[in-house]
């Protein structure tokens, strides 16, 4: 029977006495909070991991400070297609494979901006810059291998809008955008688990929990009172997780957990969670809305990712 882990357990608690060596992992994002914690967590249970970035330099010396060095980098900016599909090619030329793919990168709440492929800002980077890296980079990843797409309860804030994914007739609203973003980190976790688990590679989406990272960098305090003020939420209910907590639900998803439990599904709190109606909801209290996990939906996005990227996958 699988260990029973949650809301307050860390990276380590949920790897503890799990040797990972042998394996290799790629985690992006290595520069900063979960990104950093999730390689260094990975690597000192005996993996091999490879980091990507946008600023190499920043997360060597992040890496360092969290005596995660060294690593191998890749430069990846999920915010071009030219820098992510360099970065695709480097790694399928190096040829080896991957047992764990985590999709840990974002950006949250961004002022109104495109990416330089001309996509807005937090749909370009955090869905379609992952969607071309991980659909690129697929034939390494090893039978019974695992992908981990980080999401967000930010995705209740809106379902992916496959009409105007870059705003061009609905007014910008930045908290709207991020959840479509991470309802889109949803669904891919949906379909790309629906084409590859035949080769036993199961996905898994998960929501880290609210944690005092960098990709809050655009929020004030004003406006994340704000939100969780619009939410209705009892604030003293409301705790904020460390970054070892907040990272352990996807080391948990990308290898303690029974594949079969995790795959196609949405996590939180190292579990499997349930769908959440709209009388129930709120910004942080846990459940999945269910438009974000639609088959159907899962397979409209991705034929709508193929066309914006122009690439078939």
């Amino acid at each position: 029977m699988t260990k029973q882990f949650g809301s307050k357990s860390t990276t380590d608690e949920v790897l503890a006495g799990i040797d990972l060596s042998g394996k290799r992992a790629l985690v992006t994002g290595v520069s900063a909070g979960l990104g950093v914690e999730t390689a260094r967590a990975l690597k000192a249970h005996g993996a091999d991991v490879v980091g990507t970035a946008r600023d190499l330099a920043k997360a060597e010396r992040a890496l360092r400070e969290a005596g995660a060095w060294p690593i191998e980098l890749v430069e990846v900016d999920l915010a071009s297609l030219e820098s992510v599909r360099a970065g695709a090619d480097r790694l399928l030329a190096d040829g080896r494979n991957f047992d764990l793919v985590i999709a840990n990168a974002g950006v949250m709440a961004t002022p109104f901006g495109h990416t330089a492929d001309g996509f807005e800002t937090q749909f370009g980077t955090n869905h379609l810059g992952h969607f071309v890296l991980i659909n690129r980079i697929e034939p390494l990843i090893r039978d019974g291998g695992r992908v981990v797409s980080l999401a967000s309860a930010g995705h209740r804030f809106a379902d992916v809008d496959l009409d105007d994914p870059n705003f061009e007739r609905t007014p910008y609203e930045p908290y709207a955008a991020y959840g479509r973003s991470k309802t889109a980190n949803i669904l891919f976790a949906v379909e790309f688990d629906r084409r590859h688990k035949h080769r036993g590679i199961r996905t898994a989406a998960v929501h880290p929990g609210g944690i005092d990272t960098e990709l809050g960098r655009h929020q004030s305090m004003e406006q994340i009172q704000a939100l969780l003020d619009a939410s209705g939420l009892d604030l003293s209910t409301f705790e904020w997780k460390t970054i070892p907590q907040g990272a352990a639900t996807s080391v948990w998803a990308g290898i303690t957990a029974d594949a079969d439990e995790v795959g196609g599904r949405y996590c939180e709190n190292c579990h499997v969670t349930s769908d959440v109606t709209d009388a129930q909801i709120s910004a942080v209290s846990e459940g999945v809305r269910p438009y974000a996990l639609d088959p159907e939906r899962a397979k409209a996005l991705w034929t709508k990712s193929e066309a914006m990227v122009g690439e078939r996958f």
